[in-house]
């Protein structure tokens, strides 16, 4: 759980620091998307310094997912928005509502009951099956996005956010679904390919959902999606448990945590601006 939290962190304070790098950039021709700009960014330490950090939380992402439940995880994960809405009021000078400082809290408190009540991982290898079922869901993702990004702006953004969040929620289930690490293991193993087209359909479809959409909108849609569905998995086909006499508990700790993120989805972006729907 330790790592999983470590996770978060890292994630949290890499978004604001490549918040204040995209905003220190100089702002180019104005005409739109601007590819220059990510390699403005990257002549300043901060935003090289967000993507180590980014590096560091996915190896301890993975050595989380290899040792407590996938729902404990995916609700640590989501709780880096937390982190993210606590340095932004600090480097950004972000001025958090009592609703949002209330809502770290309640993160914070569905952590802390997820931590009393997870069990150890799932001794369930998960079968040939579900690796393929993995890598249809990634697939599914990516053509998914293709017929969302032809919806309105509002639909759009969920939709898209949504599908982001299952892609990483198949990265998150696929990180269990790989035993062995050797050459002739990895290439036919089907979680493989789950994990790298899912991670990129992630990315793909969550860029396109804050380029043109509400923040708070997509973040909602992502946070649902990779921490509900994975956690599902986890428990039905992988074997997560809880402590014994305890299931309640972990239950009211996941809502909890994720209902508490989502009060803080307009941090979903690192441009965690006042949005236009909140004035």
């Amino acid at each position: 759980m330790i790592c999983a939290l470590g996770s978060a962190v890292c994630y949290g304070t890499a978004s604001v620091l490549q918040a204040v790098a995209a905003r220190a950039a100089e702002p180019g021709t104005g005409s739109g998307v601007d590819p220059a700009l990510l390699l403005r960014a990257l002549r300043q330490w901060r935003y090289v310094a967000g993507l180590a950090l980014d590096g560091l939380g996915f190896v301890l992402q993975i050595v989380a997912l290899r040792a407590v439940p996938i729902y404990a995880v995916g609700a640590a994960l989501a709780a880096s928005l937390a982190v993210t809405a606590v340095v932004a009021a600090r480097l950004l000078r972000v001025r958090l509502s009592a609703r949002e400082w209330s809502a770290v809290g309640v993160v914070c408190a569905g952590l802390a009951l997820l931590a009393l009540s997870s069990g150890a991982e799932g001794t369930e290898g998960g079968s040939t099956a579900l690796r393929v079922a993995m890598l249809g869901v990634a697939v599914a993702v990516l053509l998914a996005g293709a017929v969302a990004g032809r919806l309105p702006d509002r639909p759009r953004a969920l939709v898209l956010g949504f599908g982001a969040g299952t892609g990483f929620g198949v990265v998150e289930v696929s990180v269990r679904l790989i035993d062995g690490v050797t050459p002739a293991e990895l290439v036919t193993n089907p979680a493989v390919y789950a994990l790298l087209l899912g991670g990129g359909a992630a990315f793909l479809l969550l860029t396109s959902a804050f380029q043109r959409g509400s923040v708070t909108t997509a973040t909602a849609g992502m946070v649902i999606g990779e921490t509900i569905g994975p956690a599902l998995v986890g428990v039905v086909w992988l074997g997560d448990r809880t402590r014994a006499g305890l299931g309640w508990l972990t239950v009211v700790g996941f809502a909890v945590a994720v209902a508490g993120a989502l009060a803080l989805a307009r941090f979903g972006e690192a441009g965690v601006e006042e949005e236009t729907e909140r004035s």
